[in-house]
């Protein structure tokens, strides 16, 4: 009797699964805290909810992807940032709120696993969590040929983190006369990849090897592929001192979504756009796509990865404070009194 099929047959190998969770496991368990419950591998991950301190912890969650950024990596052969740029998205969300991260889980959905990309992605995130003091607790891997194309990958994080009461964003009162302070990015991160591709490699049948136009000494793969910045180190301490009153991380929907989301009714921002200059990458994106102005704020950072909104007083000790964190910012604008959007001059 012949033998039957077998699941690798049907391209799920789970032996190369496992030992692809092996390649990274010891990665993994260098982020885990004294708070973590044993090890990868059980059917849910544990975590001690010890909170000293805090006199009222609130939990606070966020779940991302990073997109079609994917294909720029698989173009590019390079998917050592993933791990980062997801993490540090999830990081930067949760920040919003004033909360330091506590425990990150991953995904990781492909056609066929391979073991090389899955170790940088997986490696990556465990270096991008132990650098905040998040612990990656777990995840899943998901082969599923026939639901993502050949050399696909699909990349998700789900993020818990915590703040006391006292210090969840947004503080109130957000008014107008309150400064806005652009700290800066440093490309896409994780938005607007599938523009950026469609003009780049689409419409002028571009190369990621090819000189990006405006920076030639920058191929537009490696610009392109510029990890995520991580706001945690700059931000979070000034949260502490009661420094900052609203946080908006610059993702989807760049300035234009992004910045209302936390502002009162009756409050407008009014944002100086030449209070910096924007990054090469956008001008070449803006110029070959012939985009207007209005669609380019809408669909990219711009350069401004994430936005604080400070007491008028504030503003100078702020900016000097994020600075000599090592992230350029600066004071890109204020609220005034208007309907809650962006004004953009």
């Amino acid at each position: 009797m012949e033998s039957g099929q077998d699941y690798s047959a049907a391209g799920v190998d789970i032996e190369e699964a496992q030992a692809s969770l092996d390649s990274v496991r010891e990665a993994v368990n260098a982020t885990h805290t004294e708070q973590v419950i044993g090890g990868i591998g059980a059917f849910g991950a544990m975590f001690r909810a010890e909170f000293g301190g805090m006199d009222r912890p609130i939990l606070v969650s966020s779940i991302d992807g990073v997109g079609t950024k994917t294909k720029v990596a698989q173009m590019t052969g390079d998917y050592s940032g993933l791990g980062h740029d997801i993490v540090n998205h999830c990081v930067n969300d949760i920040l919003c709120q004033g909360a330091r991260p506590l425990f990150f889980l991953d995904y990781f959905g492909c056609s066929k696993l391979e073991r090389a990309v899955f170790n940088q992605v997986v490696t990556g995130a465990a270096d991008a969590c132990a650098a905040v003091g998040c612990a990656l607790v777990g995840g899943e891997t998901a082969e599923m040929p026939g639901v993502y194309l050949d050399a696909e990958v699909d990349i998700v994080g789900c993020i818990v983190g915590v703040v006391d009461e006292a210090l969840r964003l947004p503080r109130p009162p957000v008014v107008a006369g309150d400064r806005l302070i652009g700290l800066a990015s440093n490309g896409l991160h994780t938005n607007g990849y599938s523009l950026a591709r469609k003009v780049f490699f689409g419409d002028h049948g571009l190369s990621v090897r090819d000189p990006l136009p405006g920076d030639p000494d920058s191929t537009i793969g490696a610009v392109l592929m510029r990890p995520h910045t991580c706001y945690f180190d700059a931000v979070h301490s000034l949260i502490g001192q009661g420094l900052i009153k609203a946080a908006a991380h610059i993702t989807g929907g760049g300035l234009t979504d992004n910045l209302p989301r936390v502002l009162p009714l009756n409050v407008q921002a009014k944002i100086n756009r030449r209070a910096w200059q924007p990054l090469p990458v956008f001008e070449a994106i803006q110029a070959l796509g012939n985009i207007d102005d209005a669609e380019m704020y809408r669909a990219f950072n711009m350069g401004i990865g994430m936005v604080l909104v400070v007491d008028s007083d504030n503003a100078e000790s702020v900016v000097q404070a994020v600075n000599e964190s090592g992230i350029p910012a600066a004071e890109i604008g204020k609220l005034q009194s208007g309907p809650q959007d962006v004004q953009i001059v």
